[in-house]
């Protein structure tokens, strides 16, 4: 069948990752695309400013990208030909415990269980059939709920990834190594005695093995200008500064996208919906928020462990049993004395980031969704914990609350980061409980937000598999 002729053939709302790789997605299929952002700038949570001091470019939210890299659809792009430039550090990610020691997570399995101790076996073991696994599984794993390519390699990894961190770490003996997969788990951000928790950890520390956790040159905008360079570059066309409040507002097309939360599309286009599926949507939960920081520095944070002068990123938080019950108290609306604070100190190893003998750094913990309560005592505290001497090299700092973080980017509702919480009631069900999570119940309307599979990081597959949908939907183009 003929489609009629529209002004565009798709419309993406929103310039996110996701939005930015539905777009391509389409556009690569010939079709007329239009990305329309509400920002003067596009990127959405892929964004570096200058927050604190002249010459100082901070990463307004995201800093580290291991899953950009790892990214089955990002993969495929020339994103080096449009400028993009990725810088490893010497170690991914370190972990500081209060007597001196550190885990780290190098790219080298035996390096990373040199410092495990009496679980260097275990974690070996476990990390090698991971490494070998993902590869055979990173599509299906980072996807819809349906029958995978590879199912007895994809049924292996969901035995292990949907069991809680707090029965998974029971593997491990020693304070190193649970310690390690603490931090790893907690990026789920929450409770890490819910099911699914393990999953999150696997994937950081796979990845990390496999490719690194590495820094976009320049700021984390480097990705998304990288992303928009090649769609511009095969006809798809961008506007911003146009805030779409309504479908009346949007051009022609037959199909729109949707890179935002559900809270937002309801606003938009609640008034199209079915009532079940607008029941779902309003009951849709968010989770977690986030009071993040940033400081321009007079030196590198002086950090007790050496290990953790070379690491990218920094987790926060000496022990599982701390960081379990700082998540725990958290998600339940009380506020943790010594939060576990996620890290990362760009301009180490990137010199574009600060002006001459001066240092970024990055930092957030995990608050109660909404909560206006300042932590910058409680994080700075935390990293002076580790790194005494801290609090005198700070010369500038910038702060976001979970309001200030959801006014800068409405999808950051109550200064939730990943688009709803990711829990088990969520995994595969948000944002509603459908064949295609990505259809909504009105013909040509899709989400395409980390409010769908697979969720919150900067990957592009909820945007990749919305538009892999939509394509077939309305187009009857099939994307293998």
């Amino acid at each position: 069948m003929k489609l009629e002729k529209r002004d565009y053939d798709a419309v993406v709302v929103g310039s996110g990752p996701n939005g930015l790789a539905a777009a391509i997605l389409m556009q690569q299929q010939g079709l007329s695309v239009l990305i329309i952002e509400g920002k003067d700038d596009i990127g959405g949570g892929l964004a570096s400013r200058e927050l604190t001091l002249p010459g100082f470019t901070h990463d307004v939210c995201s800093a580290i990208h291991p899953m950009a890299l790892a990214s089955p659809f990002f993969k495929t792009l020339p994103l080096a030909e449009h400028g993009l430039q990725y810088i490893h550090p010497p170690r991914s990610a370190a972990h500081p415990f209060d007597d001196g020691s550190v885990a780290v997570l190098d790219q080298s399995i035996a390096a990373t269980a040199e410092y495990l101790g009496v679980d260097a076996a275990e974690y070996t073991r476990l990390m090698q059939s991971l490494s070998q696994t993902w590869p055979l599984i990173d599509k299906d794993a980072l996807g819809t709920l349906h029958f995978p390519e590879h199912p007895l390699e994809m049924a292996g990894f969901g035995l292990k990834g949907l069991t809680s961190a707090s029965h998974f770490v029971k593997r491990f003996k020693g304070k190193h190594a649970r310690g390690l997969f603490g931090g790893m788990a907690a990026h789920s951000i929450q409770p890490l005695n819910n099911l699914s928790t393990t999953a999150i950890g696997l994937v950081l520390m796979t990845t990390g093995h496999l490719q690194g956790w590495p820094i976009p040159k320049g700021g984390s905008v480097a990705i998304a200008n990288s992303l928009a360079g090649y769609f511009k570059s095969i006809g798809g066309k961008i506007e911003t500064g146009t805030y779409i409040s309504s479908l009346a507002q949007l051009p022609g097309s037959h199909v729109v996208l949707f890179d935002i939360t559900p809270k937002q599309l309801l606003k938009i286009a609640g008034h199209e919906f079915s009532s079940i599926y607008k029941w779902q949507l309003e009951r849709y939960r968010y989770g977690m928020g986030v009071f993040k920081i940033d400081w321009a520095l007079d030196g590198p944070i002086p950090f007790t462990a050496e290990a953790c002068r070379q690491a990218g990123t920094l987790h926060l938080g000496n022990t599982f049993e701390e960081i379990a019950q700082g998540e725990w108290q958290t998600s339940r609306g009380r506020q943790s004395e010594k939060p576990f604070v996620l890290l990362a100190q760009q301009s180490l190893f990137d010199a574009s980031r600060a002006p001459e003998g001066k240092q970024t750094g990055w930092a957030y913990c995990h608050v109660p969704n909404g909560s206006t309560q300042d932590m910058t005592n409680a994080i700075e505290a935390q990293v002076e914990r580790f790194a005494p001497g801290f609090r005198d090299r700070i010369i500038g700092r910038h702060t976001f609350n979970t309001n200030q973080l959801e006014t800068y980017n409405p999808n950051y509702v109550g200064g939730d980061i990943n688009g709803g919480i990711l829990d088990i009631g969520q995994l595969f069900t948000r944002p509603a409980l459908r064949l295609s999570p990505y259809k909504t119940s009105k013909k040509g309307l899709y989400l395409c937000s980390s409010s769908t599979p697979p969720g919150g990081g900067v990957h592009g597959m909820c945007g990749y598999h919305a538009a892999k949908a939509a394509l077939k939907d309305i187009f009857n183009i099939k994307i293998r």
